[in-house]
């Protein structure tokens, strides 16, 4: 008996792990900023979704969506505090500034500020702190768009700062890709729903070759439509593909219940759902607007952090699984497991599609 519990524990708690991250996932943000340099100014402008706002801030977003310069002031202050921008050298100093409806949906918003600087600039410096404000699960994804092209960063609380060449184009190649790396690697393991729906398919068991195939499937199915989605040649509505990623969860879960999922071509049902949850990675990126030659660094560094972090979740869970396969109550363990990731499913899927 203590077997059978101890079986059905090392399930429920996988299971467990990968709720527990959807409240991580949903403390998650993301803004979008664009850093635009015209001779001596520089104007910065970013998208922040309103979830990301703390009650006081929230509290001046809907004072300067009302009319009110002081609500406006006090949001446009968190830019001229938190960024700060170093223009060979010198210091830019903030100026005046705009909160605006946002261009994606309303539960965003937009603020610019314009910086100035001593004059034509060469060298400029970036540094981002607005997670001392906006929290450390925030991230903001920016592009700067200068005389000499355009470049991208991922800004997070341990990669604060980027340093361009405004005239030639040129840049911290290196870095740059390598933040969106980190970028990848805490996209997939905040994305619970990706999480899931991989637990389920690898819940039945197999042996190493077709655990293998399944796990190459999703990999290459999803780095596919990621690579299309971002780079626009392909793109289907967000909400369209967040309701299917959430169908594909209670699927699968369903399909560990009530048929018998044949192991040798689960890797089948893997490359087909996996071609859907590649748009979803691609929302991160996608709304940044990048063109298609100063993205495709970003997009692998991105795409290969994603593949990381999913080969860290596969080494903690397989162990667990190939250790249930061992005991006699694998059957029940599965079960167990599979409705509660169902229910995820169904409730997700409810969730995306009506409300």
């Amino acid at each position: 008996m203590s077997r059978r519990w101890d079986s059905i524990a090392t399930a429920a708690l996988l299971v467990a792990c990968a709720v527990a991250g959807a409240w991580a996932h949903a403390g998650g943000t993301t803004g979008y900023a664009t850093i635009t340099v015209s001779r001596s100014t520089v104007r910065y402008s970013v998208t922040l979704p309103t979830a990301v706002l703390t009650p006081d801030l929230a509290d001046a977003l809907r004072l300067a969506q009302r009319g009110s310069q002081t609500g406006a002031e006090k949001l446009l202050d968190v830019l001229r505090t938190r960024i700060g921008l170093v223009a060979d050298g010198t210091r830019c100093e903030p100026g005046p500034g705009r909160v605006l409806p946002s261009a994606f949906d309303a539960t965003s918003f937009t603020m610019l500020v314009d910086f100035a600087c001593a004059g034509p600039m060469r060298e400029l410096s970036v540094q981002d702190d607005v997670f001392d404000v906006l929290g450390p699960d925030h991230h903001t994804l920016a592009k700067l768009e200068a005389p000499g092209g355009v470049r991208q960063f991922a800004f997070a609380p341990d990669a604060r700062q980027a340093r361009f060449t405004v005239g030639d184009g040129g840049g911290d190649v290196a870095r740059s890709t390598g933040s969106f790396f980190v970028l990848g690697i805490h996209h997939i393991l905040s994305g619970y729903d990706h999480l899931l729906f991989l637990l389920a398919l690898l819940l039945p068991g197999g042996g190493l070759l077709a655990l293998f195939k399944i796990i190459t499937a999703f990999t290459i199915a999803h780095s596919v439509t990621l690579s299309l989605a971002v780079l626009q040649i392909v793109t289907l509505p967000d909400r369209l593909v967040e309701a299917v990623i959430a169908l594909s969860i209670a699927f699968v879960a369903a399909e560990n219940l009530f048929f018998q999922a044949s192991i040798s071509r689960r890797w089948l049902v893997s490359f087909c759902f996996g071609l859907v949850h590649g748009f979803g990675f691609s929302s991160a990126l996608r709304e940044l607007g990048l063109p298609a030659h100063g993205l495709l660094l970003s997009l692998f560094g991105f795409n290969a952090g994603v593949e990381v972090g999913q080969a860290l979740v596969v080494a903690v869970c397989l162990p667990a699984l190939l250790l249930l396969r061992r005991t006699r109550w694998q059957g029940q363990a599965v079960a167990s497991s599979s409705v509660a990731i169902l229910l995820i499913g169904v409730i997700l899927f409810f969730q995306r599609t009506f409300f």
